[in-house]
């Protein structure tokens, strides 16, 4: 994995942020807090972004390539949709990863450390701030993945019933 430092709060990152489908709504100020504590990371094919089983603070945004989500080596499903969070499920119930990410040839990852700059000189006093932003985009998305999952599963049935 090659990584950069933390990124600068510049309007040409926070345009760049504004393509992410599920943070397009957010105010500026509030991208500029994330992107603080945002790094871009470059991945190899095969290389693992999340193991199953880890404890770490990462969220990620999909920014180029493609990635495979895999439990217990068994694969869950892969995309490639440019702004696609993955690793917010640690974040969100602080059990430990639930499932494998790897990517699938070349991939760039946006990572956000969710521990808000806890021990990072001057963002300190924003960390209530950015977690609350950090649960409001929770939120959405998983309301947006559980309507999705409702859909397949009335699908699945349908075609059950059929058979």
């Amino acid at each position: 994995m090659l990584e950069s430092k933390y990124l600068k709060d510049d309007i040409q990152n926070i345009q760049k942020l504004m393509t992410i489908p599920a943070l397009r709504n957010f105010e500026t100020k509030n991208l500029g807090k994330l992107l603080r504590l945002s790094k871009i990371r470059r991945y190899d094919d095969g290389e693992a972004i999340i193991k199953e089983g880890d404890r770490d603070q990462w969220l990620y945004f999909l920014l180029a390539g493609k990635i495979r989500i895999e439990k217990g080596g068994m694969e869950i499903a892969t995309t490639d949709k440019t702004g696609e969070m993955f690793g917010e499920m640690r974040l969100i119930d602080n059990l430990s990863r639930s499932a494998s990410v790897f990517a699938v040839g070349p991939t760039v990852a946006l990572a956000v450390d969710t521990s808000g700059g806890a021990g990072r000189s001057g963002l300190e006093d924003e960390r209530a701030e950015f977690l609350v932003l950090l649960y409001r985009m929770f939120a959405e998305y998983v309301s947006t993945r559980l309507r999705l999952t409702n859909d397949e599963l009335i699908a699945a049935k349908k075609r059950l019933g059929e058979l």
